[in-house]
Order: structure tokens, then sequence, then C-alpha cells
């Protein structure tokens, strides 16, 4: 069915902080939140809101370019 559809599966690495992609753009976003130092849930919900909006593609592939996977392309995001 995956095939059909011309979709892909990527499958993750054996466990690993360090090899894992969501794991790289989560460390990224928390230092800056810490940055951002938010005091209110108001503030922290605008801060967020504001990181991720800030976020590049170029950025994601890289995070899954230095977790192992062999070949991403910006473009497929």
């Amino acid at each position: 069915m995956i095939r059909k559809v011309s979709a892909h599966l990527f499958f993750l690495p054996a466990y690993s902080p360090d090899m894992n992609a969501i794991e790289q753009a989560f460390a990224e976003i928390k230092t800056l939140l810490r940055k951002a130092d938010a005091r209110s849930e108001e503030e922290l919900n605008d801060e967020i809101a504001k990181i991720l909006k800030s976020i590049q593609p170029n950025e994601c592939a890289n995070d899954f370019r230095s977790a192992g996977y062999k070949q991403f392309e910006t473009e497929k995001l």
C-alpha cells in the first residue's frame, strides 16, 4: 500500500538520543527556550510558537543527516 501511493518509509536507527533526529531538534528548542527566559505560561507559549515558526526545513534535514540518514532532501519536507 505504501508503494502504491509513492510514500517512503524511513526507519529509525537503534535508539540513542544522539542518533535520533527528534532528540536533536528538542535539544535545540530547549536551548532556545532557556535563552528566552520566559516567566509565565503565556510568555512560554509565545516563545514556543516563535521558536517553532523559526525552524527552517534545512535545519530539520541537517538533524536527519547527522542522525545517520544517508540521503535526505529538503524538498521532501
